[in-house]
């Protein structure tokens, strides 16, 4: 840390984990191999963030979209994700709790009973936080929040005049988390593609050119380097 003294480190950083296919191609690979190389580098990212002393992390791992996919892709990333399950089942270190965001009902009963028990044995860890949003949409999170608060006013726990900010935040995936500070997309995209939609309001955004699978720990302190540059006003003067 000592040579990093002078960083302003976020207290929550996203990641649009992208670039996974194109690496692949680059090196006339198969898709699945850039997925593959991506998910030891989630891994890498994962633990850099801890070091710097980042209290959550919250990476893109598979939008509602990415169903659309060849399905022989889609079963590789969903055997990415089994086999990182499992590893953390079989080996838990105190690295981080591991948070789930998202849809998780269209997965395999398998894949379900392995997320519940990773958060479960993971649950104690309060220094760090890892949310993996998986079968995510930032549409589909606020139209989730807005049929749970729907059903409040109905049942008559809440009333329409009381709805504020506050309220909408209590119903999203990461209710009781801060929103990110800082959202990192490689790839060389400049969107957010749905994600996290209301809790990126704020958030300074670093987009860079290196694909997913290349990204190591000074692309991420280069982005925290531009981060602690800004001037985060709020609106305000």
């Amino acid at each position: 840390m000592a040579e990093n003294s002078d960083l302003i480190i976020p207290r929550h950083i996203a990641i649009i984990m992208d670039g996974n296919g194109r690496w692949a191609k680059k090196r006339t690979l198969p898709r699945t191999m850039g997925h593959k190389k991506g998910a030891k580098v989630f891994t890498e990212i994962a633990r850099n963030c801890k070091e710097l002393g980042v209290e959550y992390l919250t990476v893109y791992a598979f939008s509602t979209e990415n169903w659309k996919r060849p399905q022989k892709e889609v079963d590789e990333i969903m055997n990415l994700l089994r086999n990182y399950l499992l590893d953390i089942k079989e080996n838990v270190k105190e690295e981080g709790k591991i948070n789930f965001i998202g849809d998780i009902t269209p997965l395999n009963n398998d894949l379900k009973s392995l997320i519940l028990e990773c958060e479960e044995k993971t649950s104690k860890f309060t220094d760090f936080t890892v949310n993996i949003a998986l079968n995510y949409g930032g549409r589909d999170e606020l139209v989730h929040a807005v049929k749970k608060i729907g059903e409040k006013i109905k049942e008559g726990e809440i009333s329409p005049e009381d709805i504020n900010e506050k309220t909408i935040s209590n119903y999203i995936y990461t209710s009781g988390m801060p929103d990110p500070d800082l959202l990192i997309r490689p790839g060389g995209e400049k969107r957010i593609s749905n994600f996290l939609l209301w809790q990126n309001a704020y958030a300074e955004m670093v987009f860079t050119d290196v694909l997913w699978p290349d990204f190591d720990k000074k692309c991420l302190l280069d982005a925290v380097k531009i981060y602690s540059e800004r001037n985060r006003r709020y609106g305000g003067i």
